[in-house]
């Protein structure tokens, strides 16, 4: 969008606030500008960057790296970055089969974390473990420090009762969850904003705000766990849909797999979640006697290359194909993010095999969308959780200036923080 067009319908102070954000951005695009750079690439003049330089820095989110000597002429320019101390970020992040929850400062490094392993447990008891995770993140930060945090990040699965036959899991243990605001009793119980969102769509906005897409505006972010998540970046914002589930791309139709270990599906057609995840991957080593039912299985069975894990590769690939092209034709996304629970070489081996196959089906006039590896790998899902308040609090996002509909799917705190 244009600026002159963003301008409109637009008053002065969130014009401001949408001009402090952009030059936010630019230097976390840019890792260090001088004030002559951040005016020409946020398009501001230099009186406008002057009083909003002064300002970042009197809020501590940016820092002075003293002068450029280059050898140049003219007087030496001062160089600004951000200041990692300048904020904080929470995040707790749900699993069906993990709970985690981390705390982050302005530059996205994690400072500490908490982190339970087995099956998620009923929403009263989740509570007091995240309460309390909370509470000692909390502690971490100094006096100074605690004013500075920006808000808690909640990262679920929505819909957690759904397709358990699939991952394997009993329905019992998760019927309570479908009926349960659980961002509302957290943010209950801390008395802090919490900003719940989507698993895949979190983990989409830490890739946003402090991966790769910090040099692209646009891409479809896939991350393969137990299930396969996702997000959806356009025009540097990520797209979140009426219920907040865009990017779902786990229920995307497939054809069905070619693995003895798959289920047969009932009607002849399958989902992309049960080929292209870490659980369709344990259920082919059991097919095959071969341990895969933690992380540590699953890891050591991909260091050895063991031959069920080319398969299961294969059979995934095929599915992703079809999931590409689909998005790559609806949303005309050129990148795609790919990013994995578990590493050890998984993700350099799908991002192989998968150019080869798009490149092998690419339709006519049509052009593979290029694959990327993604930053977090297993600590995506807390980091974009943690990103949250800070994506809220300090992206330069158009609907700052209109305040419009969709901002209010983002747990409405967006105005409060703003």
């Amino acid at each position: 969008m244009r600026r002159s067009a963003i301008r409109r319908g637009t008053n002065s102070l969130q014009l401001r606030r949408y001009n402090e954000r952009l030059v936010l951005q630019t230097l976390r695009r840019a890792g260090e500008a001088s004030k002559a750079e951040l005016a020409r690439q946020a398009e501001l003049t230099n009186t406008a960057i002057g009083g909003i330089i002064a300002q970042l820095e009197a809020d501590g989110l940016i820092v002075s790296l003293g002068k450029r000597h280059d050898g140049g002429r003219g007087q030496p320019a001062t160089l600004y970055r951000l200041a990692p101390q300048g904020a904080f970020g929470i995040g707790v992040r749900l699993d069906r089969r993990s709970m985690e929850s981390v705390l982050i400062d302005f530059g996205g490094s994690v400072i500490a974390r908490r982190s339970h392993d087995g099956l998620l447990p009923a929403p009263a008891e989740a509570l007091r473990i995240a309460r309390q995770d909370v509470a000692g993140l909390l502690d971490v930060l100094s006096p100074a420090d605690r004013p500075k945090l920006a808000g808690i990040g909640l990262a679920q699965p929505y819909n957690l009762g759904a397709w358990l036959h699939q991952l394997d899991l009993p329905p019992a243990d998760f019927a309570a969850w479908d009926v349960v605001d659980f961002p509302a009793m957290l943010e209950e119980a801390t008395g802090l904003p919490v900003f719940g969102e989507n698993d895949g769509t979190a983990a989409a906005v830490a890739e946003l705000f402090y991966g790769i897409g910090r040099s692209i505006d646009d891409f479809l972010y896939l991350f393969i766990g137990p299930a396969i998540g996702g997000g959806v970046v356009l025009g540097g914002d990520c797209l979140r849909g009426p219920t907040g589930n865009a990017g779902d791309v786990a229920l995307l139709p497939v054809g069905p797999g070619r693995l003895a270990s798959a289920p047969a599906p009932a009607d002849g057609r399958d989902i992309l979640l049960t080929r292209a995840s870490l659980n369709a991957l344990s259920r082919h080593l059991a097919f095959h006697d071969l341990p895969g039912g933690s992380r540590a299985d699953l890891k050591a069975a991909i260091a050895a290359a063991r031959p069920p894990v080319a398969e299961w590769i294969g059979d995934c690939v095929d599915a992703m194909t079809d999931a590409i092209w689909s998005a790559a034709a609806l949303l005309e996304v050129r990148s795609v993010i790919i990013d994995a629970d578990i590493d050890d070489g998984l993700i350099d081996a799908l991002i192989g095999r998968l150019q080869s196959r798009l490149a092998a089906t690419v339709p006519e006039a049509g052009q593979p969308p290029r694959l990327l590896h993604g930053t977090f790998g297993c600590d995506a899902g807390a980091i974009g959780a943690a990103s949250l308040p800070m994506f809220f609090s300090f992206s330069p996002r158009a609907s700052i200036l209109t305040r419009s509909a969709d901002e209010r799917g983002w747990r409405d705190h967006a105005a409060a923080a703003d």
